[in-house]
């Protein structure tokens, strides 16, 4: 391949121990996995033929996202981070100066959960319209912002709109867990028509394991094609979430996007597996 293959989320985390305790907030999840470190990434990687990795600080770890500097330093062409954001948090507008001044850092992501639990939706966060000094100090600074939208990715299109030069990247195909696939991705139609706007990027993790076939998951081969054909490979970006597949195994989700799927070419596959997350996160090989 001529662009490095690059898996553009993994919730990388130590366990939770006595010496080093997670926080008790109850707003916080529980993860499926108890720990997984940078070594078992690299493993993984290693097993599947995965270059890079973007390191997403779990929400359940520690807010100062120590532990994925850390990882990150021990490996720095394999892994960079996009790190978490509160808006919302006291010392928001000094710490958003010099985000991409981080060591490893290539982006930001907003998970939106503990805003939700705390009664916000995820929805009213968009509109709040006492955040335009954040979406647009990202867009000045050229930080590009990976969302958790879920059902609520509508939201995603007047910020866009207003801030044209700043690149917002939706997760997970703006899917949730569903008894059906379409349940998992009843907000597709939504996502879908932000197509429109040039730079919003559609993170394609979630594929498999929306799935309720095992590979080549086909009855998921539908909504990659509509998501193809409205904003093109050149804004997807191939993730696994590694921790959250379950049974599933992580090779296979990589070989969904190299020949699991018949009508991408080949140069669409370049991009979806690491053209297009090179660009945006300014991560060249």
């Amino acid at each position: 391949m001529t662009h490095p293959v690059i898996d553009a989320q993994a919730h990388l985390y130590r366990a939770n121990t006595p010496a080093e305790p997670w926080p008790s907030d109850p707003w916080r999840p529980t993860p499926a996995v108890s720990a997984f470190t940078g070594e078992q990434m690299l493993e993984a990687m290693d097993d599947a033929g995965v270059d890079r990795a973007v390191i997403v600080p779990p929400i359940w770890q520690h807010d100062d996202q120590r532990a994925s500097f850390e990882t990150a330093a021990q490996a720095p062409d394999r892994f960079k981070i996009m790190g978490r954001f509160d808006p919302y948090g006291p010392d928001a507008a000094t710490r958003i100066h010099g985000w991409l001044d981080q060591p490893n850092m290539v982006g930001m992501r907003l998970a939106f959960l503990k805003w939700n639990d705390g009664g916000v939706l995820v929805g009213d966060v968009l509109d709040d319209r006492s955040l335009d000094w954040f979406w647009a100090e990202c867009e000045t600074q050229g930080v590009p912002i990976a969302c958790l939208t879920q059902a609520s990715v509508a939201g995603l299109g007047p910020i866009a709109a207003r801030h044209p030069r700043l690149r917002l990247i939706v997760d997970h195909l703006a899917s949730v867990a569903g008894d059906t696939v379409g349940e998992s991705f009843g907000a597709l139609d939504d996502l879908l028509a932000l197509a429109e706007l040039p730079n919003v990027y559609v993170k394609v993790s979630d594929a498999p394991n929306r799935s309720k076939e095992p590979y080549p998951f086909r009855d998921v081969h539908d909504v990659v094609a509509r998501v193809r054909d409205a904003f093109g490979a050149q804004r997807m970006m191939w993730a696994v979430d590694i921790t959250q597949i379950g049974d599933l195994r992580y090779v296979d989700c990589l070989r969904l996007w190299q020949e699991g799927i018949p009508f991408l070419s080949d140069e669409e596959r370049e991009w979806i597996l690491g053209g297009t997350a090179a660009e945006v996160l300014s991560w060249p090989a």
